[in-house]
């Protein structure tokens, strides 16, 4: 359900120059030029590792079925941001972890699809995309908080943080999550040939990979190698700059973090909207939404689990209200299936004030 195929409309590789930010980042660390440099570089030296996952994960599904890419796309799409959590795991920093998954879905339905509106419907005035879709997309949103939403407002009736009991509702809760998601991949498989985020517009063109199929695993193993390494650097800064600067962890989680790993695919997202496939693009954000809600935080539930350092799906109270929110006003704007400027501003006002109000939290 998650798009990588629409990496192959940026031009080039426009990111590429912030590569130079890895070595500075090693650098950084090993002329000790203090936390937030080394936070930095390591921040800006993901992107286009990123978006070279992206690229290499879309080359691969072109040498396979439909369906096959399609599960590639599926499960790599959010590869980068799965990196950044899984070491944030591994270091115990599982408020950042949590609040990196709450950041991710508002990212892709405020700001993504905010400026997509926006930036559209400047351009084109009225954008239109298929209501039905959109309205399926709006029942798995609400589901999807919905089953985040349980264990945060029931856990303290059923048992202290960390006891077996609360446990196990996470572990069954991220359970049934995942099964949600492999049906709804069924589904799309089924009722529509291809998956739900690989249906073309008019105006769209096949086109053969530019990447041969050695190519493509190369850049795609040497890309993760980068975020794995990058990762290292970037979780390790994390303390250092949240006591150093003030900067609340909350902050670095919702807003800074998920920016990181899904820059490239946000600047397709809209670059879709302004070349008025507004099909493509609200399928870009919803699908990486569903994606992170579904998949992705339930696999971290699990991996947390075998690392030592149990993630519970219980999120404060900020955070539902941000998802909450969130959700409730895209599904509204995305209702009737039509798009514009002011929509867009809508959504981006939102993100405003929920950034505004997390960078002021206290450390």
């Amino acid at each position: 359900m998650h798009l990588k195929t629409s990496l192959a409309y940026i031009k080039g590789h426009p990111l590429t120059a912030l590569l130079a930010a890895l070595p500075l980042a090693l650098w950084a660390e090993a002329g000790h030029w203090g936390a937030v440099w080394v936070f930095v570089f390591s921040a800006v030296g993901i992107i286009p590792l990123a978006e070279y996952i992206g690229e290499a994960t879309e080359a691969l599904a072109a040498y396979t079925s439909p369906r096959m890419g399609g599960l590639l796309n599926a499960t790599l799409g959010n590869a980068a941001e799965l990196i950044i959590t899984i070491v944030a795991i591994r270091e115990g920093l599982l408020d950042l972890v949590k609040a990196s998954i709450t950041g991710s879905i508002l990212g892709n339905l405020l700001l993504v699809m905010g400026m997509s509106f926006l930036l559209g419907g400047l351009k084109n005035g009225l954008q239109r995309f298929e209501q039905r879709n959109a309205t399926r997309n709006a029942i798995l949103l609400v589901l999807a908080v919905l089953a985040l939403l349980i264990p945060s407002l029931l856990s303290h009736s059923i048992g202290p943080d960390g006891s077996p009991r609360v446990e196990t509702l996470s572990l069954g809760v991220a359970g049934v999550m995942v099964v949600l998601y492999a049906l709804a991949l069924l589904y799309s498989f089924r009722s529509e040939g291809e998956p739900l985020a690989h249906r073309p517009q008019a105006g769209d063109v096949s086109r053969e990979p530019d990447w041969s199929l050695r190519k493509a695993v190369v850049i795609l193993a040497l890309s993760t190698l980068g975020v794995v390494i990058a990762s290292e650097f970037l979780v390790g800064a994390v303390e250092p700059v949240v006591s150093g600067l003030g900067i609340s962890e909350f902050f670095l989680g919702v807003i800074l973090i998920p920016i990181v790993g899904n820059v490239a695919e946000h600047l397709v997202a809209v670059e879709m909207a302004i070349a008025n496939k507004m099909e493509l693009s609200v399928e870009i954000a919803i699908a990486s939404s569903l994606q992170i809600a579904l998949f992705v935080a339930p696999v971290l539930v699990f991996v947390s689990l075998l690392m030592g350092n149990p993630l519970q799906l219980i999120f404060n109270q900020f955070e539902l209200l941000a998802l909450v929110a969130g959700v409730v006003i895209v599904a509204l704007v995305s209702a009737d299936g039509e798009s514009n400027w002011l929509e867009g501003t809508e959504l981006l006002a939102v993100y405003l004030i929920i950034a505004l109000a997390f960078f002021l939290l206290p450390t």
